[in-house]
């Protein structure tokens, strides 16, 4: 698998830096909290065949731009960071493609900034707060992997870790979020090395108990499709159903043998459905 090619880009809220592959019309690939760097994004990969993805750093992740105030964190802040991106890379129109945190992100980006996009793919999130009311979430205190989870976050907070112990704590976590957990091994087989911004993921553990959204799904006036595994325990599936409900048109597919990663368990169930979706725009 080759690496993807880092990119700098100037922009009138800062330097950003992108990484880029694939060839094709361009779309946007990013997540609220991660740090990526060559080694790419198991999601972006999904869309390298088809398209040139652009991987965004956010502000406090990688080489970016710092954040000079708390606010500049926020989710609304991030997509005016996004489109000034795609104003510097001189793009009039680009797709977006988010999961979890990132299909968030995709949500406030289509409902304010609509014409700067050709298309929204959101998979395994949600339009509104996603724990309190649900038991089949994982940050759900009644949810039985809640310690857990909570445990392992913290840990990966830590910048000193080892990087063998950070890999196998990313690996704990990232299976409690599968179908069937004795496949993580399987799944995430290629050397892709993200990190977690911990300023990113702390301001969106503020930002997270007020945030909802689901009153403006009808403003998205772009083609959407969105994606989640029946069985996800981080966005649960009724999330999904609440936006495509909210969102004029939407196309939704749900995958039956999936948890939060079903561009990874069910691989061409979900290759196939975005490729149905694109080809009918």
């Amino acid at each position: 698998m080759s690496n993807w090619e880092q990119k700098l880009i100037k922009t009138d809220r800062g330097i950003f830096e992108v990484f880029t592959k694939g060839n094709g019309e361009p779309i946007c690939v990013t997540h609220h909290y991660s740090v990526f760097n060559k080694s790419g994004d198991y999601f972006g990969e999904a869309f390298t065949g088809t398209h040139q993805v652009f991987l965004v750093n956010l502000r406090e992740a990688g080489q970016s731009e710092r954040a000079h105030a708390s606010y500049e964190l926020s989710m609304l802040e991030t997509v005016f960071d996004l489109e000034a991106v795609r104003k510097a890379l001189g793009f009039e129109q680009w797709g977006f493609a988010g999961h979890s945190t990132g299909g968030m992100l995709g949500i406030i980006y289509g409902i304010h900034y609509s014409e700067s996009l050709q298309f929204l793919i959101i998979a395994g999130a949600a339009a509104r707060e996603y724990a309190t009311f649900s038991a089949n979430c994982i940050y759900n205190q009644a949810h039985p992997s809640f310690q857990k989870m909570q445990q392992l976050i913290e840990s990966l907070k830590n910048p000193d870790l080892a990087e063998g112990q950070r890999k196998n704590l990313s690996a704990e976590r990232t299976a409690l979020s599968l179908y069937r957990p004795d496949r993580y091994s399987e799944l995430f087989h290629l050397p892709i090395t993200k990190t977690i911004s911990a300023a990113r993921m702390n301001f969106f553990n503020r930002e997270l108990p007020i945030f909802d959204v689901t009153r403006k799904l009808s403003l998205i006036q772009v083609p959407t499709l969105i994606l989640c595994g029946r069985h996800d325990v981080q966005c649960p599936l009724e999330y999904s159903l609440e936006m495509n409900v909210g969102i004029r048109d939407s196309k939704f597919v749900i995958f039956n043998e999936s948890n939060h990663y079903p561009f990874l368990e069910e691989k061409d169930k979900f290759s196939n459905g975005v490729a149905s979706f694109l080809k009918e725009l």
